[in-house]
């Protein structure tokens, strides 16, 4: 399984899965918008975060929840910085979920470590700064922006489609001079899919190992998982934790989950599971 290194160490590639609690400071996100826009309340809830198993955390300051409309650079600084001057203290990896190079810079100036980019780092300036600063980085694919992306999304293979963008993406970022053992990527679930787009994904996963990253995938609370059951978002609990563990079956190594201690809990369970050496 591909190495994922942050600030030297690896994040992925050992053989254990690692879990990206998230953190919106956001008033708008689709699960939790408002609940973590004050900047104590948002530091709480990096503390329990951490303290549930996360191991590491990615910080928000703009949605990108469907419709969702741009949110400019200063005002996604003044959500996040605070936020990740007090984080970084936690010692777990800090990600900055932005596709702005100056929210970018600014936010590794304050003690972050990771990029998460829903664009996928088409921006060259976002290349040449991570690899500038030694940063590492999560390419995430999505079909057109989050304003129209689930107007009307076509594909005519979608796991190839897919595969082939993210590999263009990472050639570019390594052109760029950022390590491939600095990149993840992410099939983008629910950014620009169908449900049935989502579910191709999750079950032929696998068919992005050839990329030679690590595979981070979200699908916490997503509203596929309330098409699939009938389940509103406060009742979504059991989908996301089953979903996170398809993933991790089928290769990734990372998820991006809301709820940390059930999906740890059910990591756990479903290591002590796997088949073993017989006794003697």
């Amino acid at each position: 399984m591909p190495r994922w290194m942050v600030n030297g160490r690896a994040l992925a590639g050992d053989g254990m899965p690692r879990i990206m609690g998230i953190l919106n400071v956001t008033p708008d996100s689709f699960s939790d918008g408002g609940r973590y826009l004050d900047p104590s309340a948002a530091i709480d809830r990096a503390h329990r975060l951490v303290a549930e198993g996360a191991d590491l955390l990615d910080v928000g300051g703009e949605s990108t929840r469907p419709g969702s409309l741009p949110v400019a650079a200063a005002e996604q600084l003044r959500r996040i910085l605070p936020v990740i001057e007090a984080s970084v203290r936690l010692g777990v990896p800090i990600s900055v979920d932005t596709s702005d190079p100056l929210v970018a810079r600014h936010a590794l100036a304050a003690g972050a470590q990771i990029i998460n980019d829903v664009r996928g780092l088409r921006d060259p300036a976002l290349r040449t700064l991570v690899a500038e600063t030694q940063a590492s980085a999560v390419v995430m694919h999505m079909q057109g922006d989050p304003e129209i992306m689930q107007r009307n999304p076509h594909y005519n293979d979608v796991v190839t489609e897919v595969r082939d963008w993210l590999q263009h993406q990472v050639e570019q970022a390594v052109a760029a001079g950022i390590p491939r053992t600095h990149l993840a990527i992410d099939p983008g679930i629910g950014f620009g899919k169908t449900t049935a787009h989502n579910l191709a994904l999750i079950r032929q996963l696998d068919a992005l190992a050839p990329i030679g990253c690590a595979i981070l995938v979200g699908t916490s609370r997503k509203r596929f998982l309330g098409e699939l059951t009938g389940r509103d978002l406060p009742d979504r609990l059991v989908p996301s934790v089953v979903s996170a563990l398809a993933a991790l079956a089928r290769g990734a190594s990372i998820v991006r989950v809301h709820d940390v201690a059930a999906t740890r809990d059910a990591l756990q369970t479903w290591h002590a599971l796997q088949p073993t050496e017989p006794l003697r």
